[in-house]
């Protein structure tokens, strides 16, 4: 028999949301293309899976109290407000560290010792590993927010290119195909940018996960349950 493949991690939060925006609806549902566009603009903004669990919570409760109480929520849109409401909490109790024991500082300090410490990388990945951790210990000492979200993912994609320039044309194609295998399960259920930006994702995990290195993304640090 053959072994189906794992929930790759990076859908888990699409799944997720999913998931929870159902179970807390009451009917069956199933999400339309904006729908899953609109929980991929989540994604990039960085809008972590709690947190987005939290708007869609509290988005329901108020229609379960309100004078529309009885008409079903229709669509994962309707949780949009208080989605945004509950990303720009986030926000500022990060800013102000104040975001369930997460310190920003302390994570781009993590990274820059992760950074420093990888002994995997190839010449080209070597020196640009470097140049973001020097650049992640300055940015420490403070910063908007909203600028370091940004340039995480900046710096993290010209670390994957020089990654991919070590490894040579067509040597993440076994890795390339784990990732098509893992997101088979999603193909015909999300539209087609929707899955290019999870196989992107997958992507970058799995190839500094190769080095021993996280995602350089606040994001990613932040994965507690809802409250």
């Amino acid at each position: 028999m053959t072994k189906a493949p794992a929930r790759d991690p990076e859908a888990e939060y699409y799944q997720t949301v999913e998931e929870y925006f159902v179970s807390r609806r009451g009917e069956p549902l199933i999400l339309s293309n904006a729908e899953w566009s609109l929980v991929r603009k989540w994604r990039l903004l960085g809008t972590p899976l709690r947190v987005v669990l939290r708007g869609i919570r509290d988005a329901l409760d108020a229609h379960a109290h309100g004078w529309s109480r009885d008409r079903p929520v229709r669509s994962l849109s309707y949780c949009a407000p208080e989605v945004e409401a509950a990303r720009e909490r986030w926000e500022r109790a990060l800013a102000l560290g104040t975001e369930g024991g997460l310190d920003a500082a302390g994570a781009l300090l993590g990274f820059a010792a992760a950074l420093e410490h990888a002994t995997t990388l190839g010449p080209d990945a070597r020196r640009t590993a470097d140049e973001v951790a020097h650049e992640l210990r300055e940015r420490a000492r403070g910063g908007r927010l909203e600028d370091l979200t940004r340039r995480l993912g900046e710096m993290e994609s010209g670390l994957l290119g020089a990654i991919r320039r070590d490894l040579g044309k067509g040597a993440d194609e076994a890795i390339e195909e784990e990732v098509r295998r893992s997101l088979e399960p999603y193909r015909d259920r999300m539209p087609a940018r929707v899955l290019g930006q999870l196989r992107e994702e997958s992507l970058a995990r799995r190839l500094l996960e190769a080095h021993g290195l996280p995602r350089l993304s606040l994001f990613h640090l932040d994965a507690g349950d809802i409250e």
